[in-house]
């Protein structure tokens, strides 16, 4: 064990085990966490070569091998809770994507979600199995997140009893889809779907694309692989151009909407039902943005704290990277996001499930909050996480560069949540038009509930200028008046949203030209909204903790991770009336004193999220510290010293003896 690692755990005044279990929801869940765990890293049919030194193709490889090797040894190990499956997919792949990310994380739990029982009986099984492996087709070459602009086409025919499905322009070839490329046979397509001469809007069809006894493609089914890309190296993403693809009708996904025989179509209870697996995903994100978000903490603390450069005093010996102030501002707020983001995450997969309940007893009421929520907090949790990753890899130096440290993974593994499942910008504008909404319904007198009940105090709420007036020396550290002022100031941009809307209404040719030209402010009021959501999503766990010492150090957390966020985004507190000048300068002098009142826990802090070795894959994120020595030891590994001298030298050698024998016959001439 690195002695500077020892001394740092050593120092914490809490008890790490204790958090970890908090952080699980309880001792019982952290211990068949690590059940899971130890099933998956210690079984020898899921090791195998270091990746980093691996072609893509023989990435794909393992990962297919793994995967059909995971589903085996899922029901040998009797693994049904959805979660523990996870888990234990986690574990097995290393936290990488894999050939079937979308076959158990969307085309499962779209049968589920939205099939009759009847093609539950005739889908399911064999698909958890792997019979049929399936993908989730939406997104198309000319369209992602605007999905109702999709081109693909379901036409029913009541002659045949089938559904003829086409690509009609290049810009609807099915693409992007994980899994499409190379090792599904099936496919949920998402379509326009046309009966009795109209358009009915989105529907799902499960489409066979490959057959199942030689999974060579389908008549009329143009599938492959897009080619490479940013990261993803072990996944098939691919491309689908259907061309006159006849599927039954009972292959149209029919639990909500349905087609007759006859072609009568009989509508959804709520037009947002087609959207089901996006809004799960969406919510599962919010997770994960916690999840990989932690890890980069985890690296770059524990790097931080083994690294010593430079010198604080001439002559001194050389101190740790983390007891400069600057190192602890680039980690400290990310380690108090990761860790706010773990309760966000935790509220929303709760939120899913529970209005999932309340769907299967036929009540829709909260599903318009659930996908507006997850939409803002998919696209505000991605943002921060994937520019909190690139920050961990920078405070590490020119290490973090290296793939050794694991950080260049995490990275371009976790950045493509940004623009999928719906990308950010046009997340948060969805989000903006709920807002809107739910404004327009305060102010008419509706009383509004769940996340934007504080609408309903626009006109009761205390004044900004009351809350400026405080002496805020005094109130520095308290949590309630901290999320007082992210709803303040979340009321105050969705108010102005609204407004400067109207304004743009009064000169505009439509109410859409108006939207485009508020869009920034729209976009501005859904970020304070998500933000608030966080800070009293947080606030409300500081009130569950019973442990003394934990509650102390979370609240340190809480405090930092409100106060940074005020600094950073001060014109919004400072314009609102919020805070004064005066103020502003006293949050950012106490967000310095944070740093340091963290600095002695802050190994710890990373201590408590468990993360194993085998799933950080970092050199500089070793729980033991020894950094250099595995550094050495990587680098190594690597194919190009498999041999002193490469062949290519050799080859070199050999051509200039030939240059210089036919320069000796031209002299000799």
């Amino acid at each position: 064990m690195n002695a500077d690692l020892r001394r740092e755990r050593e120092s914490a005044s809490f008890r790490t085990e204790a958090l970890t279990q908090l952080l699980d929801g309880g001792p019982e869940n952290t211990r068949r966490r690590r059940e899971i765990e130890a099933l998956a890293l210690n079984d020898p049919e899921f090791q195998h070569e270091d990746l980093n030194f691996m072609t893509c193709s023989e990435r794909y490889d393992v990962a297919v091998r793994k995967s059909s090797v995971m589903v085996r040894k899922i029901r040998e190990h009797d693994i049904s809770n959805p979660e523990e499956i996870m888990f234990f997919k986690r574990y097995v792949h290393r936290g990488r994507p894999e050939p079937l990310d979308l076959h158990l994380g969307m085309f499962l739990p779209t049968i589920l979600n939205q099939a009759t029982p009847e093609q539950q009986d005739r889908f399911f099984m064999p698909a958890w199995n792997l019979q049929i492996i399936g993908t989730y087709a939406q997104t198309e070459m000319g369209h992602g997140s605007f999905i109702r602009g999709l081109e693909t086409t379901a036409t029913y025919d009541p002659l045949t009893q089938e559904f003829v499905l086409n690509s009609p322009t290049v810009t609807s070839i099915k693409w992007w889809p994980g899994g499409l490329g190379k090792t599904s046979n099936h496919a949920i397509v998402l379509a326009q779907l046309y009966t009795q001469g109209q358009c009915r809007g989105l529907h799902a069809f499960i489409v066979p694309i490959r057959k199942m006894g030689t999974h060579e493609p389908l008549p009329g089914v143009v599938v492959g692989d897009i080619g490479p890309k940013f990261g993803f190296d072990e996944v098939d993403n691919g491309f689908l151009k259907l061309e006159n693809v006849r599927v039954p009708r009972e292959n149209m996904l029919m639990r909500f909407a349905k087609v007759m025989p006859d072609g009568t179509y009989l509508k959804p209870p709520s037009d947002k039902l087609m959207y089901g697996t996006m809004v799960f995903i969406r919510s599962m994100i919010v997770g994960e943005s916690a999840r990989v978000l932690s890890q980069a903490c985890t690296i770059a603390i524990r790097y931080s704290a083994v690294r010593h450069q430079s010198e604080l005093k001439p002559g001194a010996p050389e101190p740790q990277i983390l007891d400069y102030q600057t190192q602890q501002f680039k980690l400290f707020p990310l380690l108090a996001t990761a860790y706010a983001f773990r309760f966000v995450g935790n509220f929303m997969r709760d939120m899913y499930h529970r209005i999932t309940g309340d769907m299967n007893d036929g009540d829709y009421s909260q599903l318009p909050e659930l996908h507006s929520l997850s939409a803002g907090l998919k696209a505000f949790t991605t943002w921060v996480a994937s520019a909190g990753i690139e920050e961990c890899r920078m405070a590490c130096g020119g290490h973090g560069y290296s793939r050794s440290s694991g950080l260049p993974d995490i990275y371009v593994t976790f950045t493509p949540t940004c623009t999928y499942e719906g990308e950010n910008t046009v997340m948060m504008l969805q989000t903006a038009r709920y807002l809107f909404k739910s404004y327009t319904r305060a102010k008419s007198g509706e009383d509004l509930s769940g996340t934007v009940s504080y609408l309903n105090d626009l006109h009761n709420h205390i004044q900004p200028h009351q809350v400026a007036g405080r002496p805020l020396a005094r109130n520095i550290d308290d949590v309630d008046r901290l999320v007082e002022a992210y709803k303040l100031r979340a009321a105050n941009l969705v108010e102005g949203a609204v407004e400067n809307y109207h304004v743009e209404l009064g000169h505009r040719n439509s109410k859409e030209e108006a939207w485009n030209s508020t869009a920034i402010d729209l976009v501005g009021a859904s970020g304070a909204h998500c933000h608030y959501v966080v800070v009293k999503l947080f606030a409300a766990k500081l009130s569950e903790i019973k442990d003394a010492s934990i509650h102390d150090v979370l609240c340190t957390l809480f405090q930092l991770y409100a106060l940074h966020g005020i600094s950073k985004n001060s014109g919004d507190f400072l314009h609102a009336g919020i805070f004064n000048d005066q103020q502003i300068s006293q949050v950012q002098q106490h967000v310095k004193e944070l740093l340091a009142a963290l600095r002695p826990n802050a190994v710890a802090l990373v201590d408590a999220f468990d993360y194993p070795d085998a799933i950080l894959s970092s050199v500089l994120g070793r729980y033991d510290g020894n950094i250099y020595e595995h550094m050495f030891e990587w680098a190594k590994r690597s194919p190009l010293n498999k041999t002193e001298v490469n062949k290519i030298y050799k080859l070199r050698s050999g051509a200039k003896n030939k240059i210089l024998e036919v320069l000796n016959r031209l002299s000799n001439i």
